[in-house]
């Protein structure tokens, strides 16, 4: 009996009622393996927890943390903690701790879902660098208090950082039998940072003949995701350019409840971390109608990345027949099943 351990961070508001449903499908999947079992380390790091301690997670939580075959996360964020501390003190240092520089976000129209947009033919993966960048928390303020006030705030590439997010899109691309690589840029305006990001693209690019690479402009690249999102396979973007262009993604979906992501350490040298894409909406928590997809979706890519192929089948197939059968939909996709309705009636296929 193989056991894989997995440290929980619930965190806030809907991520608690999401991530219950993600351990239960979890226990299911090792049920029906019968060669591995599931060990869970639930961590009440959280916005509540800030509150109470003045911290989003203990001085040696990364030691804790790292503790682990991989992390599931639901979400942070709540009224009372700025949005900026929850990230900046909890997300960003796990990611940039564990050297998750690979954010990895399927854009994907899963049976019985109909797009807002139109378009049955969406199906394609952005790879996001998740370390640097514009999320480098790297600036300054000067003159504050006065009409003089200003605010610098950097964003950082180097070339490590960025050819390895590179080769990593153009190697995913290889692996899994894509042709096209988009790059998204804005070289126009941003003279240092992109016109760079632009250069290490076309060096890399070299190595891959055998790959159609692209490069669009993030306003234009915008449109094209509505327009065609058909003609894209492999999309890589900064860390705020992916962000941006994976929410808007999910939407085309029909909700952003729907997609996950993944934070990955290629090596294997630290765990990584899957999370629904969706906020914590405070808003609705409780309240039994958060979609679990878009949790489960990343149990999925959490157990493709521990390489239990036949696992995450099982999970993702049993998703997709229950959203082509439609009769149990969270209310964000049309229906009036709560979380855990959607959830079980999901587990049950899986066999």
């Amino acid at each position: 009996m193989k056991t894989i351990k997995i440290n929980l961070v619930p965190g806030d508001g809907i991520g608690v009622d999401v991530v219950r449903e993600g351990v239960k499908a979890l226990r299911r999947l090792a049920d029906v393996h019968g060669g591995i079992r599931f060990e869970f380390n639930e961590l009440p790091w959280s916005c509540e927890y800030y509150l109470k301690h003045g911290e989003m997670m203990p001085k040696d939580g990364l030691k804790i943390l790292e503790d682990c075959d991989a992390i599931l996360l639901g979400a942070v964020g709540f009224p009372g903690v700025p949005d900026a501390v929850s990230a900046q003190e909890l997300l960003f240092p796990i990611r940039r701790g564990f050297e998750q520089y690979v954010n990895m976000r399927p854009i994907k129209l899963l049976p019985g879902l109909v797009s807002p947009i139109k378009n049955e033919k969406i199906d394609f993966i952005v790879v996001r660098e998740n370390s640097e960048g514009e999320y480098c928390s790297q600036g300054s303020i000067s003159n504050d208090g006065t009409p003089e006030k200003m605010v610098v705030q950097n964003a950082v590439f180097t070339q490590k950082g960025t050819e390895r997010i590179m080769r990593y899109a153009y190697n995913y691309a290889v692996e899994h039998q894509y042709t096209k690589v988009m790059s998204a840029t804005k070289s126009n305006a941003l003279k240092y940072s992109m016109v760079f990001w632009d250069e290490v693209q076309a060096e890399v690019a070299k190595d891959y003949p055998q790959i159609e690479s692209r490069k669009m402009h993030i306003d234009a690249l915008t449109g094209y995701f509505i327009m065609h999102p058909d003609e894209l396979q492999v999309v890589v973007a900064s860390n705020l350019f992916g962000d941006i262009l994976t929410d808007l993604g999910s939407a085309m979906l029909g909700s952003i409840g729907i997609s996950p992501s993944g934070n990955i350490n290629p090596e294997g040298k630290f765990p990584s971390m899957f999370e629904p894409i969706h906020g914590s909406a405070p808003d609705i928590a409780g309240k039994g109608i958060a979609n679990p997809m878009g949790t489960l979706w990343a149990v999925v890519m959490m157990l493709e990345q521990l390489k239990l192929q036949e696992s995450a089948g099982l999970l993702m197939n049993a998703m997709c027949e229950v959203l082509k059968e439609g009769l149990y939909r969270t209310p964000d996709i049309g229906g009036t099943a709560t979380t855990s309705e959607m959830a079980d009636a999901i587990i049950a296929k899986v066999v």
